[in-house]
Formats: structure tokens, C-alpha cells, sequence
């Protein structure tokens, strides 16, 4: 390897490392505010959200790289303008195409990891994400029981407490409802102070109840009278123990979140939409047989007129006329539950038919994802690169900007080519590849440029322009006046 592509290279893979990371950060944010609401109150250890975080980070990794890419390969070549290194190397005959070989080399080899990462590690992470976070929406907010209200949080119980004093343990009146008899508020406890405390290995909630009273108007169940005996009883000291394994964050099984096609690799993919390929011809199938049951048992009871060549609404002689009229009661219920039958059949096809496209439609989308995400990285550097040695600013300002204002463009028209693919409007591979198809004559426009050594871009050209503009503009208006 030669000393400038050495240089160029240790050039471009420290901004990009950085430059990664800070694109995995912000889109690691935007999932944060989407949970925020399911991750807050839930009292969860550190570790359960760190292992929520690298999973969703792990799903994020093929989107950051073509921005790191774009915005690092905007920076190398930027700073190298900027210090007019690009200048020396094309006055000692280094051109713009020699320059870009090395980092073609190293960025195709990026796209080939962005390609095995959403392969083979994303759809991993997938299901561990999903099946995490499930397990978060479903888990008890934590534990807190606040003075003046009303706290739902064991089962079966309902506490309300009218004091709370400053270390959080002393309360005073208490009052604690027992539903777990399921006959409403017919077992009640009341007790004037009391101390609630948690054990020392966080599974139960003791609650020390002092000076109180004890009422029970529930109804035996195995007693057949409709009496509600009363039953009432005074205390010095009591104690409630309650259960708090249901507040600890419960394991589910996560093989329903591995069957989701966002978490298949690409063989996975192929096989399932094969397989949707083949359910759809069937239910076509289907509703077509049950569409010609329905035109059979119509025209059972319709005749054709080849005279007027129009069907008649008259009932067919043959099958009705000499029939009494119970019995024409009877064929008429009979081809009306016939017809109903076959409808339902064709609508619950159609139904079904509709869900197995859509989902047929997204195992597509997937598949074409992991390639176009991995392309978007090469196409992004020859944007990227040419842009920089044409714009020739360094630094992070004016690259974070182009950076931002490309990869927005290039989202939105991914997401509208996606939409429109979605609905079958054009075919999944050209929505999908819709957006690389738009990228790549912008690609071509700027390395031909940047090759040329045309100013495209340049600010000074566009300030030479517009004053020769204005002064034409006013030379014109200085002769109309002198004419006037």
C-alpha cells in the first residue's frame, strides 16, 4: 500500500469511527422518546436497560453507517481541500479518481459488513429487543404508595393512606380494602399509625399495623343462605404481608417475536414469502370456485333469453312451475343460504388473502432493505467525496449540514417508495430500489465534476455570478434612463 493511501485511509477512519457513533446516538434518542412513556415508573435495574439499549442499537447499525459514511468522506476530503493537499496532489499528477480508489476499497468493504450485520446479528437483536420490551409494557409500575390516594398495585387490595411522614416509613390512617374474596368492599381494615417496610431481599412489602379495627361482611360460599354475617374486631398490632415477585420484571417466551420477519435472515425471508406465494394462489383458487357456485345456483333459477340477450328475472318454468308452493318456499331459503354461504366463503378469502399480501409485501421490503442499506453506503461516499473536494470546507459545520439535508432526502423518498410498494401500486423491488435509482445520477453529476475540477458548488462562483448579473442589470437600466 502506497503512503497517500495509507494517509487517506487513517484520514477517513477516524472521522468515520466518530461520526458512527454520533449517528447511532441520535437515532438510539429518537428510540428512546418513542418508549420513554413504557420505560418510566417501572422502577427497572440498570442493567435491564442497558441490555434494552444495546439490542436497540444492535437494529440501528445499518442505518448509521451510510451517515457516518456520508459525513465522514465529506470531512476527509473537505479538511483536505481546505489545506490544500488536493491542490499539491493534482499539480504532482494525482487526479481525483486515484484518490477515491482506496476509499472505494474500504467502503465496499463496509457495505459488505452492513450487508452480513442485517443478515445475521439484526434479526437477532430484533426479537431480543421486542420480546424485552414486551416484557417491560407488561410489567407493574413500581412500587409507590402516595398519602391521600388510592394505590391499585397488589392484586386484590386497594390501600389508601392519610399521612406519610418524612423517612417514608411512618403512616397514619390506614385503610386497606380485601377483595380477594371478589365480593367488593366487604373485608376492610383500618388501623390509626402503622410501618411499612420492604425485606431485605425486595420479594415482600410488610405492613405494621398499630391501634386498628378489623371488618369482615363477606358471604360464605359454601354456606347456602343469602345472609351476610358482620364480624368485627379490634387490634393492637397486626401485620399485612404482600407478595412482590409480580412487580419483578417477568421472562416470557420469545418464540412468537422469532417468527416476525424483521427478525429473519435473508434464507428465512425467501422461504416464508415463497410459501405466502403459494397461499395466496390458493385462496385465488378458492374464491374463484366459490364465485362460480354462486353463478351456478344463479342461473339455476334465471333463464337466458336469446332474443333480448339480456338475462330475465323470471323463475325457470322447469324447476318451479309445477311445484307447489311450500316447496318453491323451501328452494328459495335453500338457494338464498347456498348464496349467503359462498359469499361468506369469498369474503373470508378475500380477508385472508388481503393479510397474507400485506404480510407477503413485508417479508419483501425486508429482503430488499438489507441490500439497499448496504449500497446507500457506497453511494453516499461518491457523494460524500466529491462533494468535500468541491466544497473545500473542513471541520463539522458545513459537512453536518450537507449531511443532513442528503440522507433527509434520501429517507423521505425510501420511505415514499416503501409506502407505494406497500400497496401494490408498483412492484416491491422498484419501490424499495427507488431511492438508489434517484441517488445514482447525483453520484455520477458530482464525481464528474469533482473530476473535472469544475466549481460547481463553489461560493465564489455564485458571488461572480451574481454580480456580473447586477451589473448587467444596471448597466441596462443606466441606458434606459440616459435614452429617457
Amino acid at each position: 500500500m502506497k503512503i497517500i493511501d495509507r494517509y487517506l485511509i487513517r484520514n477517513f477512519l477516524g472521522p468515520f469511527f466518530i461520526t458512527f457513533l454520533f449517528s447511532l446516538f441520535i437515532i438510539l434518542m429518537q428510540f428512546l422518546w418513542k418508549y420513554v412513556d413504557d420505560l418510566v415508573g417501572k422502577g427497572l435495574e440498570w442493567y435491564i436497560i442497558l441490555e434494552l439499549l444495546f439490542y436497540a442499537s444492535a437494529t440501528f447499525v445499518s442505518l448509521a453507517l451510510p451517515l457516518a459514511v456520508l459525513l465522514s468522506s465529506l470531512m476527509t476530503f473537505g479538511n483536505m481541500g481546505e489545506r490544500y493537499e488536493i491542490v499539491a496532489l493534482k499539480s504532482a499528477g494525482i487526479s481525483i479518481g486515484y484518490l477515491l480508489r482506496p476509499l472505494t476499497g474500504l467502503v465496499i468493504l463496509i457495505c459488505i459488513f452492513s450487508f452480513w450485520f442485517s443478515n445475521s446479528v439484526i434479526p437477532v437483536a430484533n426479537w431480543k429487543m421486542k420480546s424485552l420490551l414486551y416484557d417491560i409494557k407488561e410489567q407493574k409500575p413500581a412500587l409507590s404508595i402516595d398519602e391521600g390516594t388510592f394505590y391499585k398495585g397488589f392484586d386484590n387490595y386497594v390501600i389508601r393512606i392519610g399521612k406519610k411522614h418524612a423517612n417514608n416509613e411512618d403512616v397514619e390512617d390506614i385503610l386497606i380494602y380485601d377483595h380477594s374474596r371478589h365480593q367488593g368492599n366487604c373485608t376492610m381494615t383500618y388501623a390509626k399509625r402503622g410501618v411499612m417496610k420492604m425485606t431485605t431481599d425486595k420479594k415482600y412489602f410488610l405492613f405494621t399495623l398499630y391501634d386498628g379495627y378489623y371488618w369482615d361482611e363477606s358471604k360464605n360460599m359454601n354456606s347456602r343462605s343469602n345472609q351476610f354475617p358482620l364480624s368485627r374486631a379490634r387490634f393492637k398490632e397486626q401485620y399485612k404481608v404482600f407478595d412482590l415477585s409480580s412487580f419483578e420484571i417477568q421472562k416470557s417466551d420469545d418464540s412468537f417475536f422469532k417468527s416476525s420477519y424483521q427478525s429473519m435472515p435473508l434464507q428465512e425471508l425467501w422461504v416464508h414469502a415463497d410459501t405466502l406465494k403459494m397461499e395466496i394462489d390458493s385462496l385465488r383458487e378458492i374464491s374463484a370456485f366459490s364465485l362460480m357456485n354462486i353463478l351456478y345456483f344463479f342461473n339455476n333459477y334465471v333463464r337466458y333469453d336469446s332474443l333480448f340477450d339480456k338475462k330475465m328475472a323470471e323463475p325457470n318454468p322447469y324447476v318451479l312451475a309445477d311445484q307447489p308452493l311450500s316447496k318453491k318456499h323451501d328452494i328459495y331459503n335453500y338457494a338464498k343460504q347456498s348464496a349467503m354461504g359462498y359469499k361468506n366463503t369469498v369474503q373470508f378469502a378475500q380477508d385472508d388473502l388481503s393479510y397474507k399480501k400485506k404480510n407477503l409485501y413485508a417479508h419483501q421490503i425486508e429482503m430488499h432493505r438489507k441490500f439497499t442499506l448496504a449500497v446507500a453506503c457506497l453511494l453516499f461516499f461518491f457523494i460524500g467525496a466529491p462533494l468535500g473536494s468541491i466544497i473545500r470546507k473542513g471541520g463539522i459545520g458545513v459537512p453536518l449540514v450537507v449531511t443532513v439535508l442528503f440522507f433527509a432526502f434520501y429517507f423521505v423518498v425510501s420511505i415514499i417508495g416503501e409506502k407505494v410498494s406497500k400497496g401494490s401500486d408498483i412492484p416491491v423491488a422498484l419501490g424499495m430500489w427507488f431511492s438508489t435509482i434517484v441517488l445514482v445520477p447525483v453520484c455520477v453529476f458530482l464525481t464528474y465534476k469533482a473530476t473535472v475540477d469544475a466549481s460547481v458548488l463553489s461560493a465564489e462562483t455564485y458571488s461572480k455570478w451574481f454580480k456580473k448579473l447586477k451589473m448587467k442589470f444596471s448597466k441596462k437600466h443606466e441606458d434606459i434612463t440616459t435614452v429617457s
